[in-house]
């Protein structure tokens, strides 16, 4: 697909420097664009690489200043990164369309679905299940009894959702993951053996949910799990029984949370970061990398470490941490003094 300066500016309401009949077939990053591709900087960390590259067309902020001549096109515009990522949507939606129902899948005979639905080779559907309209669902995807899945929905390939999983609109499952497993719960019987606990709920995931590849969300042991609208998890992410998550919270790679928890809205949660359960977590609260969480935490607050204090209490106790080595030796030189003394 070839896109032209003047056009790909129309698209995102910036403005041409330099030739605007130039054309571009591919996006690329700028440290390592070649001919007929677009690049953005959007970070000032590449700026020197605005100087090298071979990239036709760079997006780049609207008083972003030159310190020496280029060989590319400028497209300047508001938000080089959000520009970018609308031109990302617009090159992914020209693919080719997914269509049809392949004859090496399963759905069955009472499942609901609408006419454009995609259904991929060796996938099943069982009994009782609604799909909505616009979904997309690909390859070896298993979708248990009574499930719901929404409008617009893309369920890529290896993803297993279990019974009763209710999914909304516009939302996309990366490939391996697991919505509605049970979850990890024992107890000890009289004789000292582990007794499973059955988990009789399910999962909910609002509208706009976007799910990592491998990651798992186990159902409630009653009620719901629930990401809410908006929620956004990484890669490998492990959610707990009846764990809820609150709207437009983004959660990076490796994060586990232990059942019960609740996370408020607008949360930052980095990655291998470990939450305990039972725990309720404010809005627009910051977990940095790593941290172990074992209390609740108010709106508001960035954290940090194992246990997770706040953040800044944490960096000015990090100067002592580090230094601990010297400070036992000038102690241990203390003492030694006034023992000979």
């Amino acid at each position: 697909m070839k896109l032209n300066a003047n056009k790909i500016a129309e698209m995102l309401g910036g403005v041409v420097e330099g030739n605007d009949k130039i054309s571009i077939n591919k996006l690329s990053k700028i440290e390592n664009g070649d001919k007929q591709s677009l690049s953005f900087l959007g970070n000032p960390k590449y700026n020197n690489f605005l100087y090298t590259t071979n990239a036709s067309i760079i997006l780049v902020n609207k008083d972003f200043e030159l310190e020496k001549p280029i060989k590319s096109t400028l497209i300047r515009v508001d938000d080089p990164n959000e520009s970018f990522s609308q031109l990302l949507d617009h090159f992914n939606n020209k693919k080719k369309k997914l269509s049809g129902i392949s004859k090496n899948s399963i759905l069955s005979n009472n499942v609901k679905f609408s006419n454009d639905l995609y259904f991929g080779d060796f996938s099943i559907c069982e009994k009782d299940s609604e799909i909505g309209k616009n979904a997309k669902i690909h390859s070896q995807v298993y979708i248990g009894e009574n499930v719901s899945i929404g409008d617009n929905v893309i369920i890529y390939p290896g993803v297993k959702i279990y019974a009763d999983t209710i999914i909304g609109n516009n939302c996309i499952l990366h490939a391996g993951c697991i919505i509605g497993s049970d979850g990890f719960g024992f107890n000890l019987d009289k004789n000292g053996n582990q007794k499973k606990v059955i988990h009789n709920g399910n999962v909910i995931l609002e509208d706009n949910v976007e799910i990592g590849a491998n990651c798992t969300l186990d159902r409630a042991t009653l009620g719901s799990t629930i990401l809410r609208k908006g929620a956004k998890l990484d890669n490998l992410v492990q959610v707990a029984h009846n764990v809820e998550i609150g709207e437009s919270t983004v959660i990076a790679a490796c994060v586990g949370i232990a059942g019960s928890t609740t996370i408020g809205k607008n949360c930052m949660i980095g990655g291998q970061a470990g939450i305990s359960g039972h725990l309720t977590i404010g809005d627009r609260v910051m977990i940095q990398a790593k941290s172990g969480v074992f209390r609740n935490i108010k709106s508001d607050t960035s954290v940090m470490g194992i246990p997770a204090i706040k953040y800044l209490d944490y960096n000015k106790s990090y100067v002592h941490f580090k230094n601990l080595p010297s400070i036992m030796k000038s102690l241990n030189n203390l003492f030694k003094k006034s023992k000979d003394a």
